[in-house]
């Protein structure tokens, strides 16, 4: 067990492969800041092709965990709309985001607006580890197809 646990550690570990790295990358791109974390997942693959689905998983993990986040941070921007205007904001497009439910967060794939989407469902308080689910497929399919289209257009050297 001890040496599984040392194992895990040293795949984490920067520089050798940049798991972390990847997660952190991920994770922030996730929220509303502007960074993209497919050139840091495409990178590490580069320099380490043999952590294709670890670098996937950790890469959808990272940005899976962003997404919660903006989430939770939708939902106290509606708390705090709600407690200074005292009135709930009545927006067409709030009122079809709604009505699709959770499953909208399966489109958090997005650029541009599949950020703001995860705060949109916490805004609209939308049940959250369903959001989380569909979020987490949403964004893993997003990986799985942007890596490899990227690695058949540009092969990992010797690879």
């Amino acid at each position: 067990m001890e040496d599984w646990f040392h194992h895990l550690l040293g795949m984490l570990a920067l520089p050798e492969y940049g798991l972390s790295t990847l997660f952190t990358v991920a994770l922030v791109s996730a929220t509303l800041l502007p960074l993209g974390s497919e050139p840091a997942l495409f990178g590490l693959l580069q320099l380490n092709p043999e952590l294709l689905w670890p670098a996937i998983f950790v890469a959808t993990a990272g940005n899976t965990v962003g997404g919660a986040i903006t989430y939770w941070m939708g939902y106290g921007a509606e708390k705090a709309y709600e407690h200074l205007t005292h009135q709930h904001p009545k927006v067409r497009l709030l009122n079809w985001l709604g009505s699709l439910g959770p499953k909208a967060c399966l489109l958090s794939w997005l650029p541009i607006v599949g950020d703001p989407l995860c705060g949109v469902a916490g805004w609209l308080e939308m049940p959250f580890w369903r959001c989380l689910f569909y979020m987490a497929i949403g964004k893993l399919g997003r990986y799985v197809v942007m890596t490899f289209a990227l690695l058949w257009m540009f092969p990992a050297p010797g690879g």
